[in-house]
């Protein structure tokens, strides 16, 4: 696959949509002032899953280094959004290690396992609901983001868990936040049965071929996109994964800006896009 290739140089403009192969934070700090309209976007889970990357985010040692890499992504994300843009985030929870350094695979859900896991974080205990959500959207409040809403994504065929002394986890969090006090936000878009649109939204997981996890549902991106942005506006997502925001964006009628670290979600996303709609444009950032 032939790269274009961004240098040090910050981009004039933007004028169509981009993949850009490489780390946000190194890759966003490329991008116009005030270019994109609305960033869509699920991060990388803390002590989730070791993609085998070098710089990934989720594998920090302890939870505020996490929480601290996604607010500096964040940061840029806010740059590059236009002053009426708003940001959703899309992020689950996690539970402590119990100071076991692995984790190892359930029956229902082998992928889950891993060979390193941090220690249970500092002021928590072995088995303790982290918040992970809760403590991102406070750290963006506090960097300057205005918190919006807190929605639900309530999942009806929710993955099951080999768990006896607590109930199934069968939901994880999408957060609406806003640049600025006033901002876009089309509610007429995003109507459901004749009303303003309420804050449980329940949508199936829905597996992607070829992505060796669960991806972004489109049915969860769609209201995102269509609430936030206008046609030929630019949508971004700095962890594209298998892209998905692309595949929606491109269905109505916006453009978008995707960032991933690894090439090998760069290709499902390219082919991916390839197979519905035209060969995306992609680039390659060089730190030097």
């Amino acid at each position: 696959m032939d790269h274009l290739i961004i240098s040090q140089e910050r981009l004039s403009a933007l004028t169509d949509s981009l993949i850009i192969q490489g780390d946000a934070k190194v890759a966003l700090p490329r991008l116009p002032d005030q270019s994109v309209q609305c960033c869509v976007t699920s991060p990388p889970y803390w002590s989730l899953r070791d993609y085998d990357m070098p710089g990934q985010i989720g594998l920090e040692p302890s939870v505020d280094q996490y929480i601290n890499r996604l607010v500096e992504v964040f940061a840029e994300v806010k740059r590059v959004l236009k002053d009426d843009g708003v940001l959703w985030v899309n992020i689950g929870d996690a539970y402590t290690s119990g100071d076991r350094g692995y984790r190892a695979p359930d029956k229902k859900n082998p992928v889950r396992a891993m060979v390193y896991r941090p220690e249970t974080p500092e002021g928590l205990k072995p088995k303790d609901l982290i918040g992970l959500p809760w403590r991102l959207a406070f750290a963006l409040q506090s960097d300057g983001w205005y918190l919006r809403s807190d929605l639900i994504w309530h999942k009806p065929n929710c993955m099951p868990e080999s768990v006896k002394d607590r109930p199934t986890r069968a939901h994880e969090y999408l957060f609406l936040f806003s640049k600025s006090e006033h901002y876009y936000y089309d509610n007429e878009a995003v109507r459901e049965n004749g009303r303003n649109r309420r804050t449980v939204w329940s949508i199936p997981t829905q597996p992607f071929k070829g992505a060796h996890f669960a991806t972004f549902p489109p049915a969860l991106v769609e209201p995102c996109i269509l609430a936030g942005s206008r046609p030929e506006d630019f949508v971004l997502d700095p962890f594209f994964g298998s892209g998905t925001v692309g595949v929606v964006s491109n269905a109505f009628g916006r453009r978008y800006i995707g960032v991933e670290l690894n090439q090998d979600y760069v290709n499902i996303a390219v082919d991916r896009l390839n197979s519905i709609f035209e060969t995306p444009r992609v680039a390659k950032v060089v730190e030097k």
